[in-house]
């Protein structure tokens, strides 16, 4: 029992350690990251209001660590901001939600609203999450972490799907890295559960990794075609 209780107690001592330095190191990344993009950051900024009119941000009320809700920043991609059709969960209500938010639910936006010429531009090599870089300097996200998630789908979680809440949500995760979105909430929320069980420096190196190499390959393609 006494090497049981040892255990436990180097456990977290080791895993807060992790949340304190991954903390300290994403004010310290975001921050520089922030001061090296600002130039790009104005470039955008500017082309969007040249082109696209205002509002040139476009902010998004989300759900962080321990359920807590903010406003998430990004570069508008669209011609109006983005609007989801239906109430999220559906109504009236369905009783597959009792248990949780079903693994086949999708998010339907509406079909009218389209990406501006600039818009898809950005989305393309992942320019228009530039801002969030505010959300993680303010500790609303991290730099790596599951995918911040809609409070209305929050809402419905169930006590399994709310553990993925227990880490603050990030720019890129291990769910994005594998192709998990939106469109397989299932997989997502499976992913991202693996993250917050498993969560470690290495693992956020690799998904650091995989993020930056996605980037690059994208650019790479754009440059041959």
């Amino acid at each position: 029992m006494l090497d049981s209780a040892k255990t436990r107690s180097t456990y977290f001592i080791h895993i807060n350690l992790y949340f304190f330095f991954k903390r300290l190191l994403d004010i310290i990344i975001s921050a520089t990251l922030f001061l090296l993009l600002s130039p790009l950051f104005l470039i955008i900024c500017y082309r969007l209001f040249k082109k696209e009119g205002k509002p040139i941000l476009h902010r998004e009320l989300r759900v962080g660590k321990n359920n807590r809700t903010f406003t998430m920043y990004s570069f508008r991609t669209m011609t109006t901001p983005s609007k989801v059709i239906r109430a999220l969960p559906p109504y009236p209500f369905p009783s597959s939600w009792e248990k949780g938010v079903p693994n086949y639910f999708k998010i339907t936006r509406d079909k009218y609203i389209t990406y501006t010429e600039t818009g898809l531009w950005l989305q393309k090599y992942h320019l228009d999450k530039i801002p969030q870089l505010i959300n993680v300097l303010k500790g609303d996200m991290s730099l790596i972490g599951p995918c911040p998630e809609i409070p209305e789908i929050a809402d419905y979680y169930n006590r399994y799907q709310a553990r993925r809440l227990r880490v603050r949500p990030g720019m890129t995760g291990y769910a994005q890295i594998n192709g998990a979105t939106n469109d397989n909430h299932g997989k997502k929320i499976t992913y991202d559960l693996y993250y917050t069980q498993y969560c470690s420096y290495m693992l956020d190196v690799k998904i650091l990794y995989q993020s930056l190499r996605q980037v690059i390959r994208n650019i790479n393609n754009e440059l041959l075609t």
